[in-house]
């Protein structure tokens, strides 16, 4: 078994600190990289703060964060925490620093493994790390976690790896980690869900509880899903349920179903999405808090990637396509915007019908 001794987390958000701080509460010989020198200097002042779900009150982790990779640092494993605009600039950064036997980490939301095996020119040197909780970063070195939550983990072809082994047991209090030699099927699960619940909600700008007790919100992300499995059915991926529990074959609207006003069916998509908001009704878009820090949205890693691979198989995406074109020039106002939202349900009525 290959043993990461020297690890490397590149981003310090509220995914990338909340990593970093577990592995630093182990004594993982960790270097935490940001290149924003307020988080920097936070860390390094009074440690990483943690609050939050599975947090009582508030907890300090003691640690450090670099600005840069020290020169000459060679690192076993490498977690890529950053946001995914960044990726392939994290993943050029790395390449001088890695081990002969390193494995790189993506934990971005969107289909990041590709992108980073390009730079790498190495398929098998990229381990996929989904996540399937909620973080956020209020201030530099304060990160609370939103929403409870594992990790699913796998390689593009499949095969087991031995560093599976040591990264599981690294990751694990976190949350649950789960293995899957269907990497590809399971990023495309959380892609149709980050298409819906990221998406609408850096529209929205509000915590997901208070969304999803909108009817129509929760109609526009039954749709957003619906043209995302559309997608994956033509790029004959096969998606597997997303905490194996939800089904996104059969949250999937039928053809019926987009017809009809109302029906027993759609009622219990309805609640079943009813029942997410309220499981993770703490949890704010990450795409939302970059655009309000002056950061791009990320939203062409999501519902771009869907309406780029529709384009090739001649499949219409109304739906994806106004979110797009609409995250693309929001304007954060740093209150709710749910007038955007029904905005957005009226002007598509007639591409979807």
């Amino acid at each position: 078994m290959i043993i990461p001794d020297r690890v490397l987390v590149l981003g310090c958000g509220g995914i990338g600190g909340t990593v970093a701080a577990h592995l630093s509460a182990q004594g993982v010989d960790v270097c935490v990289v940001s290149r924003n020198p307020d988080v920097a200097q936070a860390v390094n002042t009074r440690g990483f703060e943690l609050s939050g779900i599975g947090v009582e009150g508030t907890r300090r982790v003691p640690g450090t964060v670099c600005t840069r990779i020290p020169p000459g640092a060679v690192y076993d494993l490498v977690l890529l925490a950053t946001q995914p605009p960044d990726l392939e600039s994290a993943a050029r950064q790395v390449l001088p620093h890695l081990a002969p036997q390193a494995r790189v980490v993506t934990l971005p939301n969107g289909l990041p493994e590709e992108r980073v095996a390009a730079v790498l020119g190495d398929r098998v040197r990229v381990i996929g790390a989904i996540v399937g909780w909620g973080a956020s970063s209020p201030a530099p070195g304060v990160f609370e976690r939103t929403s409870e939550g594992g990790f699913v983990l796998g390689r593009l072809d499949g095969a087991p790896d031995p560093v599976l082994d040591r990264l599981a047991v690294l990751l694990a209090p976190i949350g649950p980690v789960e293995r899957s030699d269907n990497l590809r099927g399971a990023r495309w699960s959380k892609l149709a869900l980050n298409c819906a619940i990221s998406s609408l909600g850096t529209l929205g700008g509000d915590r997901l509880g208070v969304l999803m007790r909108d009817r129509q919100t929760r109609r526009l992300a039954l749709e957003v899903m619906t043209e995302v499995v559309e997608v994956a059915r033509a790029e004959r991926i096969s998606l597997p349920k997303l905490a194996g529990t939800l089904d996104l074959e059969w949250l999937a609207l039928t053809e019926q179903e987009r017809r009809v006003k109302g029906s027993l069916s759609l009622a219990a998509k309805h609640a079943l999405l009813l029942v997410v908001g309220l499981r993770y009704r703490r949890m704010r878009s990450s795409m939302l808090a970059a655009l309000e820090r002056g950061r791009p949205a990320a939203v062409a890693f999501l519902n771009g990637e869907v309406t780029e691979r529709a384009a090739r198989h001649g499949l219409a995406t109304p739906v994806n396509d106004a979110v797009l074109a609409r995250v693309s020039t929001l304007k954060p106002t740093g209150a709710p915007t749910h007038h955007l939202l029904a905005r957005l349900y009226a002007d598509t009525r007639v591409a979807v019908a």
